[in-house]
């Protein structure tokens, strides 16, 4: 799946390095690339499967 341009995302916690990964958000997907190689992969989430992911980083970080 093709991501418009303009609507890829870096968290403004990140260094200037480009050591951190992008996103995209859709109200169908939710791409995620490395800032390091944007050509080189894109990973798909569905709404769902991201919030799944997310609700998990969060539980174990709070660990």
């Amino acid at each position: 799946m093709e991501f418009s341009p303009d609507i890829w995302r870096k968290s403004s916690r990140s260094a200037s390095n480009a050591s951190c990964v992008e996103v995209a958000v859709t109200s169908e997907r939710i791409g995620v690339r490395d800032t390091k190689d944007r050509d080189g992969g894109t990973l798909v989430f569905t709404p769902s499967q991201w919030t799944g992911f997310l609700t998990t980083v969060r539980e174990r970080a709070e660990s």
